[in-house]
Protein backbone atom coordinates (compact mmCIF):
# COMPACT_ATOMS: atom_id res chain seq x y z
CA UNK A 1 0.00 0.00 0.00
CA UNK A 2 1.33 3.48 -1.04
CA UNK A 3 1.34 6.60 0.99
CA UNK A 4 -1.62 7.80 -0.49
CA UNK A 5 -3.72 5.09 -0.67
CA UNK A 6 -3.66 5.05 3.53
CA UNK A 7 -4.17 8.56 3.63
CA UNK A 8 -7.35 8.39 1.17
CA UNK A 9 -8.49 5.87 3.42
CA UNK A 10 -8.58 7.49 6.34
CA UNK A 11 -9.91 10.25 5.06
CA UNK A 12 -13.20 7.98 3.50
CA UNK A 13 -13.26 7.09 7.91
CA UNK A 14 -13.10 10.73 8.61
CA UNK A 15 -15.60 11.47 6.13
CA UNK A 16 -17.91 8.64 7.13
CA UNK A 17 -17.77 7.13 3.34
CA UNK A 18 -16.24 4.19 4.71
CA UNK A 19 -16.76 2.00 8.32
CA UNK A 20 -14.18 1.66 10.79
CA UNK A 21 -14.73 -2.33 10.42
CA UNK A 22 -14.63 -1.79 6.24
CA UNK A 23 -11.12 -0.19 7.03
CA UNK A 24 -10.37 -2.98 9.51
CA UNK A 25 -10.63 -5.14 7.34
CA UNK A 26 -8.78 -3.99 4.18
CA UNK A 27 -5.80 -3.11 6.61
CA UNK A 28 -5.85 -6.76 8.16
CA UNK A 29 -4.70 -7.92 4.98
CA UNK A 30 -1.52 -5.33 4.27
CA UNK A 31 1.31 -6.56 6.50
CA UNK A 32 2.54 -9.38 3.97
CA UNK A 33 1.22 -12.42 2.06
CA UNK A 34 2.77 -15.73 2.52
CA UNK A 35 3.05 -17.04 -1.20
CA UNK A 36 5.07 -20.28 0.07
CA UNK A 37 7.95 -19.16 -1.44
CA UNK A 38 7.98 -15.42 -1.02
CA UNK A 39 6.88 -12.79 2.12
CA UNK A 40 5.11 -9.84 0.15
CA UNK A 41 6.10 -6.99 2.27
CA UNK A 42 2.68 -4.65 1.65
CA UNK A 43 3.55 -2.30 4.87
CA UNK A 44 7.22 -1.38 3.11
CA UNK A 45 4.77 1.63 0.62
CA UNK A 46 4.09 2.96 4.09
CA UNK A 47 7.00 3.02 6.19
CA UNK A 48 9.81 4.04 3.53
CA UNK A 49 7.53 5.88 0.98
CA UNK A 50 8.08 3.02 -1.86
CA UNK A 51 6.48 -0.98 -2.50
CA UNK A 52 8.95 -3.52 -2.63
CA UNK A 53 11.16 -3.98 -5.42
CA UNK A 54 11.21 -7.62 -7.03
CA UNK A 55 14.80 -8.74 -7.56
CA UNK A 56 14.19 -11.14 -10.20
CA UNK A 57 17.77 -12.93 -10.45
CA UNK A 58 17.26 -16.57 -9.40
CA UNK A 59 13.30 -16.60 -9.35
CA UNK A 60 11.72 -18.56 -11.76
CA UNK A 61 9.03 -16.63 -14.21
CA UNK A 62 6.04 -18.18 -12.20
CA UNK A 63 7.50 -16.84 -8.95
CA UNK A 64 7.53 -13.30 -10.55
CA UNK A 65 4.16 -13.32 -11.86
CA UNK A 66 2.83 -14.27 -8.78
CA UNK A 67 4.38 -11.41 -6.87
CA UNK A 68 3.91 -8.82 -9.53
CA UNK A 69 -0.18 -9.92 -8.96
CA UNK A 70 -0.06 -9.89 -5.83
CA UNK A 71 1.48 -6.53 -6.10
CA UNK A 72 -1.20 -5.40 -8.12
CA UNK A 73 -4.07 -6.82 -6.24
CA UNK A 74 -2.85 -4.41 -3.32
CA UNK A 75 -2.91 -0.95 -5.81
CA UNK A 76 0.17 -1.14 -5.59
CA UNK A 77 3.45 0.11 -8.41
CA UNK A 78 5.17 -3.34 -9.61
CA UNK A 79 9.00 -2.78 -10.32
CA UNK A 80 11.21 -5.54 -10.90
CA UNK A 81 14.92 -5.37 -11.87
CA UNK A 82 17.91 -7.98 -13.13
CA UNK A 83 15.10 -9.56 -15.60
CA UNK A 84 16.90 -11.52 -18.32
CA UNK A 85 15.18 -10.87 -21.73
CA UNK A 86 13.14 -14.46 -21.25
CA UNK A 87 11.56 -13.35 -18.14
CA UNK A 88 10.43 -9.95 -19.71
CA UNK A 89 9.05 -11.69 -22.84
CA UNK A 90 6.91 -14.06 -20.65
CA UNK A 91 5.86 -10.99 -18.39
CA UNK A 92 5.18 -8.97 -21.32
CA UNK A 93 2.42 -11.87 -22.18
CA UNK A 94 1.40 -13.06 -18.45
CA UNK A 95 0.35 -9.52 -17.10
CA UNK A 96 -1.65 -6.34 -19.60
CA UNK A 97 0.15 -3.13 -20.02
CA UNK A 98 3.43 -4.24 -18.34
CA UNK A 99 5.97 -2.10 -19.59
CA UNK A 100 9.75 -3.26 -19.89
CA UNK A 101 12.85 -1.76 -20.62
CA UNK A 102 15.50 -4.71 -22.43
CA UNK A 103 18.80 -2.05 -21.94
CA UNK A 104 17.93 -1.72 -18.43
CA UNK A 105 16.46 -5.28 -17.69
CA UNK A 106 13.86 -4.20 -15.65
CA UNK A 107 9.43 -4.20 -15.93
CA UNK A 108 6.94 -1.97 -14.64
CA UNK A 109 3.41 -0.84 -13.86
CA UNK A 110 2.73 2.20 -12.17
CA UNK A 111 -0.29 2.64 -9.88
CA UNK A 112 -3.18 4.87 -10.06
CA UNK A 113 -1.83 6.17 -7.33
CA UNK A 114 1.56 6.76 -8.67
CA UNK A 115 2.41 10.64 -9.68
CA UNK A 116 5.65 12.48 -9.40
CA UNK A 117 7.72 13.77 -6.86
CA UNK A 118 7.87 17.87 -6.70
CA UNK A 119 9.51 18.37 -3.71
CA UNK A 120 12.66 17.99 -5.29
CA UNK A 121 16.25 19.66 -5.29
CA UNK A 122 16.46 19.41 -8.89
CA UNK A 123 17.14 16.64 -11.63
CA UNK A 124 18.76 13.82 -10.76
CA UNK A 125 21.75 13.42 -13.68
CA UNK A 126 23.27 9.83 -14.67
CA UNK A 127 26.55 10.50 -16.20
CA UNK A 128 28.50 7.63 -18.13
CA UNK A 129 32.14 6.84 -18.95
CA UNK A 130 30.96 5.12 -22.10
CA UNK A 131 28.44 3.35 -24.20
CA UNK A 132 29.07 0.02 -22.35
CA UNK A 133 27.96 1.22 -18.88
CA UNK A 134 24.12 2.38 -20.75
CA UNK A 135 22.50 -1.13 -19.08
CA UNK A 136 23.64 0.14 -15.47
CA UNK A 137 22.70 3.60 -16.47
CA UNK A 138 19.25 2.62 -18.09
CA UNK A 139 18.81 0.46 -14.71
CA UNK A 140 19.36 3.29 -12.71
CA UNK A 141 17.05 5.89 -14.90
CA UNK A 142 14.01 3.36 -14.76
CA UNK A 143 14.47 3.01 -10.73
CA UNK A 144 14.42 7.36 -10.78
CA UNK A 145 11.59 7.50 -13.12
CA UNK A 146 9.51 4.57 -11.29
CA UNK A 147 10.33 6.85 -7.84
CA UNK A 148 9.09 10.04 -9.33
CA UNK A 149 12.04 12.06 -9.67
CA UNK A 150 13.22 13.83 -12.80
CA UNK A 151 16.39 12.24 -14.56
CA UNK A 152 18.65 13.44 -17.20
CA UNK A 153 21.28 10.80 -18.89
CA UNK A 154 24.74 12.19 -20.09
CA UNK A 155 26.01 9.60 -21.99
CA UNK A 156 29.74 8.47 -23.13
CA UNK A 157 31.21 11.31 -21.66
CA UNK A 158 34.22 9.90 -19.76
CA UNK A 159 37.76 11.20 -18.88
CA UNK A 160 38.77 9.23 -22.12
CA UNK A 161 36.92 12.86 -24.04
CA UNK A 162 36.77 15.03 -20.89
CA UNK A 163 35.71 18.10 -23.10
CA UNK A 164 32.51 16.13 -23.78
CA UNK A 165 31.55 16.05 -19.92
CA UNK A 166 32.32 19.82 -19.67
CA UNK A 167 29.64 20.49 -22.67
CA UNK A 168 27.47 19.69 -19.85
CA UNK A 169 28.57 21.92 -17.55
CA UNK A 170 24.92 23.55 -17.25
CA UNK A 171 23.62 20.06 -16.48
CA UNK A 172 26.05 19.61 -13.62
CA UNK A 173 26.07 22.42 -12.02
CA UNK A 174 21.85 22.73 -11.67
CA UNK A 175 21.63 18.82 -10.39
CA UNK A 176 19.96 17.92 -7.31
CA UNK A 177 22.54 14.52 -7.06
CA UNK A 178 24.60 12.90 -9.98
CA UNK A 179 25.17 9.50 -10.88
CA UNK A 180 28.76 8.67 -11.87
CA UNK A 181 28.85 4.96 -13.88
CA UNK A 182 31.88 4.29 -14.96
CA UNK A 183 34.19 1.00 -15.74
CA UNK A 184 38.06 0.77 -16.82
CA UNK A 185 39.85 2.48 -13.81
CA UNK A 186 36.80 4.15 -12.84
CA UNK A 187 37.79 7.96 -12.93
CA UNK A 188 34.85 9.76 -13.82
CA UNK A 189 33.18 10.14 -10.38
CA UNK A 190 36.06 11.91 -9.11
CA UNK A 191 36.28 14.20 -11.46
CA UNK A 192 32.68 15.08 -11.35
CA UNK A 193 32.58 14.94 -7.41
CA UNK A 194 35.66 17.75 -7.57
CA UNK A 195 33.73 19.72 -9.89
CA UNK A 196 30.22 20.38 -8.29
CA UNK A 197 28.73 20.89 -4.71
CA UNK A 198 25.81 18.47 -5.14
CA UNK A 199 26.02 14.77 -4.03
CA UNK A 200 27.66 12.32 -5.92
CA UNK A 201 27.30 8.52 -6.33
CA UNK A 202 29.89 6.36 -7.88
CA UNK A 203 28.56 3.32 -9.79
CA UNK A 204 31.46 0.56 -11.14
CA UNK A 205 30.70 -1.51 -13.53
CA UNK A 206 32.35 -4.76 -14.87
CA UNK A 207 32.95 -3.36 -18.37
CA UNK A 208 36.74 -3.59 -18.79
CA UNK A 209 39.84 -5.79 -19.51
CA UNK A 210 41.33 -8.88 -17.61
CA UNK A 211 43.10 -6.93 -15.20
CA UNK A 212 39.90 -4.64 -14.23
CA UNK A 213 39.06 -7.97 -12.23
CA UNK A 214 34.93 -7.13 -13.56
CA UNK A 215 34.48 -4.23 -11.97
CA UNK A 216 37.28 -4.50 -8.58
CA UNK A 217 39.59 -2.22 -9.89
CA UNK A 218 36.83 0.70 -10.72
CA UNK A 219 35.41 -0.10 -6.95
CA UNK A 220 38.38 0.32 -5.31
CA UNK A 221 39.70 3.34 -6.89
CA UNK A 222 36.14 5.26 -5.88
CA UNK A 223 36.75 3.74 -2.57
CA UNK A 224 40.41 5.57 -2.62
CA UNK A 225 39.26 8.54 -4.11
CA UNK A 226 40.58 12.20 -3.15
CA UNK A 227 37.15 14.08 -3.84
CA UNK A 228 35.83 14.82 -0.83
CA UNK A 229 31.95 13.54 -0.57
CA UNK A 230 31.75 11.27 -3.12
CA UNK A 231 29.58 8.11 -2.43
CA UNK A 232 30.14 4.97 -3.58
CA UNK A 233 27.54 1.60 -4.34
CA UNK A 234 28.71 -1.71 -5.42
CA UNK A 235 29.72 -3.32 -8.92
CA UNK A 236 26.48 -2.31 -11.40
CA UNK A 237 24.52 -1.32 -8.81
CA UNK A 238 22.26 0.77 -11.05
CA UNK A 239 18.95 0.57 -8.58
CA UNK A 240 20.91 0.91 -5.11
CA UNK A 241 22.83 4.15 -6.73
CA UNK A 242 19.22 5.61 -7.99
CA UNK A 243 17.08 4.43 -4.91
CA UNK A 244 20.29 6.66 -2.89
CA UNK A 245 19.91 9.27 -5.18
CA UNK A 246 16.45 9.99 -4.51
CA UNK A 247 16.48 9.98 -1.17
CA UNK A 248 18.97 12.56 -1.12
CA UNK A 249 16.91 14.41 -3.95
CA UNK A 250 13.97 14.85 -1.80
CA UNK A 251 13.10 17.28 0.37
CA UNK A 252 11.21 16.78 3.53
Amino acid sequence: MEPHSLAQLLKSVSDQTCSIEQALNYLQGLSFDNLDFARVDHHRGIRTGFPEVIFCQNKTVSQIVAIAQNQLAHNETVFGTRATPDILQKLNAAIPDIEINQEGRCFWKKSADWHAKNTVKGPIVIATGGTSDFPVAEEARCTIDILGHPCTLLNDVGVAGIHRLFAYKDELQNAGVIIAIAGMEGALPSVIAGLVRCPVIGVPTSVGYGSHFNGMVPLLSMLNSCASGLTVVNIDNGFGAAYSAVLMNTIT
